[in-house]
């Protein structure tokens, strides 16, 4: 029962925007720092964005710099992915992850989600 929920990827328009949504199950999403990573066909994984424990610290791809915003609210155990402006490019299956540690640093990560598709598409 220790895991991670993404919710909120859906098939938009260019220039649409969808909220993406982890969840934390089993555990306190407070002690961690959540990141946002996007995997497309073919490409290898990039981190999208990821915010320290407190929410006091975030940042950005350059990709999505300015178009996506991260937040969390601990009292709801989740955390957000507010994205604007979408492109087709932005089109992926997006899993958020765990630091083992409270802010965004290191290659180790305590859990992870099952990911939710993003398209982004005419």
């Amino acid at each position: 029962q220790l895991q991670l929920v993404e919710s909120g990827g859906d098939l938009v328009q260019p220039g649409g925007s969808l909220r993406l949504s982890c969840a934390a199950s089993g555990f306190t999403l407070y002690y961690y720092a959540i990141g946002w990573f996007r995997q497309a066909p073919g490409k290898e994984r990039e981190r999208v964005s990821c915010i320290s424990n407190s929410g006091g610290s975030a940042n950005y791809a350059d990709s999505v710099k300015g178009r996506f915003t991260i937040s969390r609210d601990n009292a709801k155990n989740t955390v957000y992915l507010q994205m604007n402006s979408l492109k087709p490019e932005d089109t992926a299956v997006y899993f958020c992850a765990a630091y083992d540690f409270y802010y965004c640093s290191g290659t180790t990560f305590k859990y992870w989600g099952q990911g939710t598709q993003v398209t982004v598409s005419s």
